[in-house]
């Protein structure tokens, strides 16, 4: 098999071929690699008759280091001196960038490593700097990278309109089973920004491949994402974020162990066989956060081993585990109430599983997740519909 090359090697390869202009900037962060391990932001700057201008970073900042719903100012690249936009500040309007920030730009470069579940905020990211492109009128490149869990397994319901947010401003699945080229694709169509978009491709990335089967190392997209494994569980697991358990963060297996104070591992681990789930195995386990949730306290829960991945559902999972919890421990569990990614109006519960559903109606009744999967296939199938016309691979 030849070398998987991804969107910004091809790019450096034929800058001629893809650049409009020679003043560009790059929208990057700490993935923002070439197959050699090389940082876009150095590889560019080798090109000859090429202008970097600025740099524009994500939530987490430029080189990864801030916690999840951290502000993060405009900064200086201690690397090259370079100014860095922080497209996540103290309020919802800094989530895209200025209209006088691309204006001396001849295109904007888009390069980081999604992990293929809609609530990751790097694909909103994108699709913000789609559209400030289009009302800027400059060209945008989106550099594709691959799908880390797959780009085949889709599983999920749809965002419906009320519940729109940072953590889902699209009607798209749950696991999406997309790169972040071909979203950006299925963003410009089918949500009518109509930028001037071009999206490189990579070579030789199968749909069916993981992470760990492509050659490249992985990169820690943000502080909180160390592992593959990480990723694996992410689409489940995250759904915790919307109630009073620990998701594990401040540990060194975030999302990989979850639970609360109140929690008695064992009797936990015990209950959830009930989901009858061979793929996964659930640990009695104990843990203590050092930062957010339950910092410093003992809390009893689970780690999750996904035995096999194949078969794995973490949105199913993951939600039948806050079924399971809700049962054992009504009196001390709880939804969410404080903001959450700049939403103040709407629990973050319902937020991340995209309508209120679960909260009002799932959570109440004898927990069966083949119904649950059952009521998500019409909004699953119009889905698939909807992004087999933009698919790359």
């Amino acid at each position: 098999m030849l070398p998987l090359l991804t969107g910004i090697d091809r790019l450096i390869a034929e800058p001629k071929r893809y650049l409009p202009g020679m003043r560009v900037g790059l929208v990057v962060n700490q993935t923002s690699r070439t197959a050699t391990g090389e940082y876009a932001i150095d590889a560019i700057r080798r090109l000859p008759d090429l202008q970097l201008k600025r740099l524009f970073a994500p939530e987490h900042g430029l080189y990864g280091v801030d916690q999840d719903m951290i502000s993060v100012d405009d900064d200086v690249d201690p690397s090259t001196q370079l100014r860095v936009i922080s497209l996540y500040g103290q309020e919802e309007s800094s989530l895209a960038p200025r209209i006088e920030d691309l204006k001396d730009l001849d295109c904007l470069i888009f390069d980081i490593q999604d992990i293929g579940s809609r609530y990751y905020t790097f694909i909103y990211t994108m699709a913000y700097c789609m559209e400030r492109c289009g009302e800027a009128g400059i060209p945008i490149i989106v550099c594709d990278r691959p799908n880390p869990i797959n780009g085949v397994d889709v599983e999920g319901n749809r965002v419906g309109d009320a519940w729109r947010s940072f953590v889902g401003r699209y009607p798209i699945a749950n696991r999406h089973g997309m790169t972040a080229g071909e979203l950006a694709r299925l963003f410009n169509k089918e949500f009518n920004i109509q930028c001037d978009l071009t999206v490189i491709s990579m070579s030789q990335w199968k749909r069916e491949h993981w992470f760990d089967q492509t050659g490249l190392a992985w990169t820690p997209p943000s502080p909180n994402m160390p592992t593959l494994s990480t990723a694996t569980v992410y689409p489940g697991m995250c759904m915790l974020e919307g109630t009073n358990l620990s998701e594990g963060r401040g540990t060194t297996l975030p999302f990989e162990q979850i639970g609360a104070p109140f929690i008695d591992a064992h009797k936990l681990a015990k209950a959830l066989q009930s989901l009858r789930l061979s793929e996964v195995y659930f640990r009695p386990h104990y843990f203590k956060p050092m930062f957010q949730k339950w910092s410093g306290q003992v809390c009893g829960g689970v780690q999750i081993h996904v035995m096999d991945r194949k078969r794995f559902a973490p949105l199913a999972t993951g939600l039948g585990i806050i079924h399971v919890i809700r049962n054992l421990y009504e009196s001390k569990f709880s939804w969410r109430t404080e903001a959450y990614e700049f939403v103040s109006d709407r629990l973050a519960i319902d937020l991340l599983y995209g309508n209120d559903q679960f909260r009002t109606r799932w959570i109440k009744e004898a927990f069966d997740l083949e119904a649950m999967r059952n009521s998500w296939r019409e909004e699953s199938d119009a889905f698939l519909e909807l992004r087999k016309n933009h698919l790359l691979y």
